[in-house]
This record gives structure tokens, C-alpha cells and sequence, in this order.
């Protein structure tokens, strides 16, 4: 009994000590974070196309974030927001869903503009500053939704750099930084100090790539003002002037400097071309270029000379070159082409349509884009056709603007001995030459001698398809069409302009 109570009077002296240090050691809640009435979810539903069998329309639904910039305004990336069909928002991470629309979208820049029409979502909701040039030293976090809480990484600022863009291959000031969040790459917004940095567009390990305030602040208010029309660049290359003797060759006089035209193709808006092969730039805008090709930014330090295309720039716009020709100095004015997914031989990208293709007697012709050749998936430059992706690297002409490939063949009697044929880029129809897709469709209605003669472009394979035309051919079709479970025997886009 007595030991009895010496215990109970050891745990009523002992309890109110463990209670004291439990809560000490209970961790306190923090404040919520300001960034809770800017973060936003985005919930995608969009066609995920098939090129491989082009005619299906499977759909694909994502989540993004959003980040309030503007009286009813959010800022995403434009990644992934291709051939939409719905778009939903929602805020605090959890609850209700309101019907988003997109407001404005480029491609070309990967930046988009969200809003809604209903008052309700934005209450409580406050718009983020955007920041200034350098994050260098600053406090980086990164910020998104997750499972309801508002997740909270750390950044650190690497450097800013010039890179092609996520979705056009235009040069542009990149922010990179390193964070150990996983994941990233849906819009998230990078801070600085309080301020918006940029936002996330892609995420390769650690590294974190993105698109920095002072481009998208820049992209904004040209849009504002309606003096956005696009992205420009430079439509020639070039190469640094590390060879002393190429400089004394072009009788460049003093120090090495400046970098050495080597090609102008032709201009895709048929412009004046001012700049020749062996010309040497000297200057842009003002700037000095070294024999590396760089310039002093008073915003970056030392950029690559195609930031200027982009710096306060836009499609249209002049720019001053200094040259060195012919053994004197000249100044020209170039004006910057602007930048377009159908400028090259095989489109960059085609977004917002569906694909295009043409079924005859169960060979499947569809036009050759970069949107096909991805669809070998997350290293496509390295695993689709060798033969396909060297035209990547042709500039279309006035003859052969566009490419169209015999992608497949199903197989059905009518085509037999064919059927293992792919991947053949289409150059002549009964004789008249084809670059696009209607004009192969006119070229099969004027058969030869009751034939479709298709010949192809000089490879290692097939040269040549003669196939029976007329109700054969259309009976075969048919009979495909119904097989395959193909509603339309083709699907057109647009009519081809010129």
C-alpha cells in the first residue's frame, strides 16, 4: 500500500513535466504562406492523337499550375494546351472546380493566359509582381498544389543563359536554377524576395529551366500595346571568328572581332536579304560581338548574339547590323522574318487540328511533320527513320515546299506485296509531283492507263507502286475502311495556300 502511493505520487509530480516537454518539442504551425492567393490548379482535358493511326482520337487529362498575375489574368505555359476541350481551375488546392478559358496563347514563346468568367473564383485571390532581372543571390523557391498543401521547394539560382525555346527552336533568355522538386515542368512559379522570377516550363534532374519574369513581362506588354506580332530571329548562320586567317582573308583590319556569316538561306517572307555569306558582324544594335559570337547585356552579361532577335524584339521589327564587306565597314538594317512552325521543310509542330492523312486501297499517306516523328516517343530525334529526320535539316523551296510520306500500308489482297512498305516520301502521282496531301488526292483522279503509278524519292527501298485504279481501287478502300474501323477515308486540315 505505502508503494502504492509513492508511485502515484511520483507520476502526478512527473505528467505535468512530460506534458510540458511534449509541447515544446510539438512543432508550431507556420502562417500560411501569401503565395496561397496566387497559386492556382489547372485541370486539362484535351485529343491526344494517334499518328500512327491518325484517324483515332484518344484524350489525355493533365494537371498544371497557374499563377495570378493580373485583374482576372493567370499565367501558365502554353505546354500541353494544344487541342484542348475543357479547361477547369481551382484554387486552395482543393474544392470546387470553375470552368477556365484560355484568353491568349503562343506557342511560339510558351506562355498562355487563363481567365473565367465567374466572380466567385477569383475572391480571396491576389496577383503576384512580377520581378525583376536577376535572381543572383536572392532566395528562390519554387511553389505548387499538392494533395491539397501548398508545396514549398528551394532553388538555386545557376544562370541565366540563351536557349531554344520548349516548344519552337527560337533563341530566348532562360533562367536555370537547381531544386530538388520532382516533377516540375507544369508552369510552377519561381520567386524571388517576394516576386514572381519566372515560371517552370521543363525539369531534367535537378535542373530546373525557366522562363524568366523580364521575357514574359516584356511578351505581355508588347501584347497590351498590340506591337506583338510574334517572335523574330535570325534567319542566317554563322560561326565565331576564331581563325585568324579567315579574318585576314576577309581584310578585316584590327583586333580579331565579330562573327562570319557562313549561309542566308531564303528569307521565309520573301524580304530583302542584306546580309551575304562572308560578311562579319560587327556590331547589333549597338552591341560589340566577339569572336565568340557574344555581346555585353547590361541586364545578363555576356549573351549569345541571338538574344537580340528577342531583346525587346518581335517579328517585323529592324534591327541595325554593322558589317564588314568587301574589305569596309557598312551599315544595314535587317528586318526580323518572324518565326512560324511551317517555315522549315517539315513543320516544327501542328497544333490545334487534327492530323492529316488520305487512305487509298489501304496505303496511308499523311504529311511529314515534326508532330509525326514524336510519336516515337521521348527520344524521337534518336529512334525515328534516319531517312525522315534528315529533312529536318532541308529548307523548303518554291518547288518542294512540304513533304508527304506513304506512312503504312494496310494490308488487304489488293496491296499485296506491298504491305511492308513505310516511311516513303511520295514524289510523284501519275506523274505530277506532290508535295501535300491535296494534291495527291487530284493527282490519283487522272490515273495512268488505268493505273496509279506512285513513285517515290531515291532511297535504299521502294522506288515505285502500281496498283489497279478505279472500282477495284474503290472497292478496296471500302472493304479496308470497314476492316480497320476507319470512318473517313481522309481527313484534310486546310487547302494548301500559296
Amino acid at each position: 500500500m505505502k508503494t502504492t502511493n509513492v508511485r502515484l505520487l511520483w507520476l502526478a509530480a512527473f505528467l505535468p513535466a512530460l506534458s510540458a516537454t511534449l509541447s515544446a518539442q510539438e512543432p508550431k504551425r507556420t502562417a500560411p504562406s501569401p503565395w496561397e492567393r496566387s497559386v492556382v490548379t489547372l485541370e486539362i482535358a484535351r485529343k491526344q492523337y494517334d499518328y500512327y493511326q491518325p484517324w483515332s482520337k484518344p484524350t489525355k487529362r493533365l494537371t498544371k499550375i497557374g499563377t495570378v498575375v493580373g485583374d482576372r489574368q493567370i499565367l501558365t505555359t502554353a505546354d500541353e494546351l494544344f487541342d484542348r476541350t475543357l479547361v477547369r481551375l481551382q484554387k486552395e488546392g482543393r474544392g470546387r472546380w470553375w470552368i477556365g478559358e484560355v484568353s491568349w496563347i503562343d506557342y511560339y514563346a510558351n506562355l498562355a493566359i487563363v481567365t473565367t468568367t465567374n466572380a466567385d473564383f477569383w475572391r480571396g485571390l491576389k496577383p503576384a509582381a512580377l520581378g525583376g532581372v536577376r535572381p543572383a543571390g536572392s532566395t528562390l523557391q519554387v511553389f505548387r498544389w499538392r494533395e491539397g498543401n501548398l508545396e514549398d521547394r528551394r532553388a538555386e539560382f545557376t544562370q541565366f543563359t540563351v536557349r531554344e525555346g520548349q516548344l519552337a527552336g527560337v533563341n530566348q533568355v532562360t533562367l536555370e536554377a537547381s531544386s530538388d522538386i520532382q516533377g516540375a515542368g507544369w508552369g510552377e512559379p519561381m520567386t524571388a524576395d517576394s516576386h514572381l522570377a519566372g515560371i517552370v516550363s521543363a525539369q531534367n534532374g535537378r535542373n530546373c529551366t525557366v522562363i524568366p519574369a523580364s521575357f514574359i513581362r516584356a511578351i505581355v506588354e508588347a501584347h497590351k500595346q498590340g506591337s506583338y506580332h510574334g517572335l523574330g530571329y535570325f534567319h542566317f548562320f554563322w560561326e565565331p571568328a576564331l581563325n585568324p586567317e579567315s579574318l585576314a582573308w576577309l581584310k578585316l583590319t584590327g583586333e580579331p572581332r565579330g562573327v562570319i556569316v557562313t549561309d542566308v538561306p531564303d528569307r521565309p517572307d520573301g524580304g530583302e536579304q542584306v546580309v551575304k555569306p562572308r560578311d562579319i558582324i560587327l556590331q547589333i544594335d549597338g552591341f560589340n560581338l566577339d569572336i565568340q559570337g557574344d555581346y555585353n547585356d547590361p541586364e545578363f552579361g555576356h549573351f549569345m548574339l541571338e538574344n537580340l532577335a528577342t531583346r525587346h524584339k518581335w517579328a517585323g521589327d529592324d534591327v541595325k547590323l554593322q558589317i564588314w564587306r568587301d574589305g569596309k565597314k557598312m551599315d544595314v538594317t535587317y528586318r526580323l522574318p518572324k518565326f512560324d512552325y511551317s517555315n522549315s521543310l517539315v513543320p516544327a509542330a501542328t497544333y490545334d487540328h487534327e492530323p492529316d492523312y488520305l487512305i487509298v486501297g489501304g496505303l496511308v499517306f499523311q504529311p511529314l511533320t515534326d508532330s509525326y516523328l514524336q510519336s516515337w516517343g521521348p527520344e524521337w530525334k534518336r529512334r525515328a527513320p534516319f531517312r525522315l529526320q534528315y529533312y529536318r535539316n532541308e529548307p523548303p523551296t518554291q518547288e518542294r515546299p512540304a513533304l508527304v510520306i506513304l506512312s503504312q500500308v494496310l494490308p488487304d489482297p489488293y496491296n499485296i506485296g506491298y504491305q511492308s512498305y513505310n516511311y516513303l516520301v511520295v514524289d510523284k502521282v501519275n506523274g505530277h509531283t506532290v508535295s501535300r496531301l491535296p494534291e495527291l488526292r487530284e493527282a490519283l483522279k487522272t490515273p495512268s492507263n488505268g493505273f496509279q503509278v506512285i513513285e517515290f524519292v531515291q532511297s535504299d527501298s521502294l522506288r515505285r507502286i502500281v496498283l489497279a485504279a478505279g472500282d477495284t481501287e474503290r472497292d478496296a478502300t471500302g472493304r479496308i475502311l470497314r476492316r480497320y474501323g476507319v470512318t473517313e477515308p481522309f481527313h484534310f486540315a486546310s487547302e494548301p495556300t500559296n
